[in-house]
């Protein structure tokens, strides 16, 4: 079946969505848009002072993001499929999450004039896992500022996800249960989920692998 022309990939910090998002890319031989995290020069004093530097690390990464989506649409409309990192839309689930009222409709009144011409993926893969998972694979990659994250933020944003693609139609929508498969080194579990992408062509679908007992 023919695959989506735009794939996004999304989930909260230290899923894999990026490290998926690449091997999808390489796949379909595609292009590819990653979140360029160690490009925002804000990010590391986010972490040590979330209330002080949460404005600037947002509106960064805001137009970052509307950067990124404007040479997407201005590139290779015959490219058979894209790959993304970052859905535009949950770009203000993390303004929700750490801006005061005054500065989320500062980052509002932005938001709302660069972000006219979104481009609509195809598909959008939603990875989950547990908070302890999720600690797991940031501590285990080792970036430095990643070390001040803590369980209660990573709950509030994993929860925060739960709610954004609990609303979420604007795509079709995969859901992966990433706690228990590999899809970055285990073949089996990745060819499953490219069986999956083949198939989903509207609405809302979950892949929930089970483990295998041993």
């Amino acid at each position: 079946m023919e695959n989506p022309r735009f794939i996004v990939v999304e989930g909260p910090i230290g899923v894999g969505k990026s490290t998926l998002a690449r091997r999808l890319a390489e796949t379909f031989d595609s292009e590819l848009l990653l979140e360029g995290a160690d490009e925002n020069p804000f990010l590391e004093r986010f972490y040590q002072n979330p209330k002080q530097a949460a404005l600037p690390t947002q509106l960064f990464f805001l137009m970052q993001r509307v950067r990124q989506m404007n040479e997407l649409r201005q590139g290779d409309m015959f490219s058979p499929v894209r790959v993304s990192d970052f859905l535009m839309d949950k770009d203000r689930l993390f303004a929700q999450l750490t801006l005061d009222d005054d500065e989320l409709q500062l980052y509002d009144q932005v938001y709302q004039s660069t972000t006219v011409d979104t481009l609509v993926p195809d598909l959008v893969i939603y990875l989950q896992a547990p908070i302890d998972v999720l600690l797991t694979r940031i501590a285990k990659r080792g970036i430095g500022y990643e070390r001040q994250i803590d369980s209660s933020y990573l709950q509030r944003l994993s929860d925060a996800y739960t709610g954004f693609f609990y609303h979420y139609s604007d795509a079709p929508l995969l859901i992966v249960n990433a706690s228990e498969i590999d899809l970055v080194n285990n073949q089996s579990d990745y060819q499953m989920l490219l069986e999956h992408i083949a198939l989903v062509r509207s609405g809302r679908h979950y892949l929930n692998p089970m483990p295998v007992a041993l």
